[in-house]
């Protein structure tokens, strides 16, 4: 019994020791803690994409790395189609950064910045579907209301016009009305 008791008052012990040396980090201690890397934080949550009038996937977007970078992760309604994106402030470039993977072996590598209420980041130029040179563009707007609209363009002429590929309403999945 007296084993037990001992083994008990250790641990009681070592646990007060790791709770202490565990304090979450001062403010000047915080290396994402500038409104630079905050300006993304609208889009963190579980969501539903809506577009046409129609669920076209769930997304869930998550802190990771002490809050420095976000994580998505998409899965479509239709089909099995899923993917992920690493998005962080990068304080050297003074920029935001995407990058995308996803299950159908795709990648994406948006850069960019906030710009009022809308995160608007872009690819380099690269070789789309068919062949053709284009860059991507991708913009992200807080709505008041408190959803996210997120419009993915493309521009196949150097970035004189713009087409719509994918326009979707993001909604909290804990607003969603039946």
């Amino acid at each position: 019994m007296n084993i037990l008791k001992n083994i008990f008052i250790l641990s009681l012990i070592f646990f007060a020791l790791n709770v202490n040396g565990q304090e979450p980090p001062e403010k000047e201690d915080c290396l994402c803690c500038t409104p630079e890397h905050r300006q993304f934080d609208f889009w963190v949550g579980d969501w539903e994409t809506i577009t046409d009038g129609e669920i076209a996937g769930t997304n869930k977007i998550i802190f990771l790395q002490d809050s420095c970078v976000l994580q998505e992760n998409w899965s479509s309604a239709k089909g099995s189609y899923t993917g992920t994106s690493y998005n962080f402030y990068n304080k050297n470039l003074r920029k935001w950064q995407q990058v995308w993977v996803d299950n159908q072996g795709g990648n994406l590598n948006l850069t960019g910045k906030k710009v009022d209420n809308q995160m608007i980041l872009e690819s380099e130029m690269m070789t789309g579907p068919k062949g053709e040179k284009i860059i991507n563009r991708i913009t992200w707007t807080d709505n008041s209301d408190g959803t996210v609209r997120q419009n993915w363009e493309v521009s196949n002429d150097n970035g004189k016009t713009w087409m719509s590929i994918f326009d979707g309403l993001y909604k909290r999945k804990n607003n969603i009305e039946n």
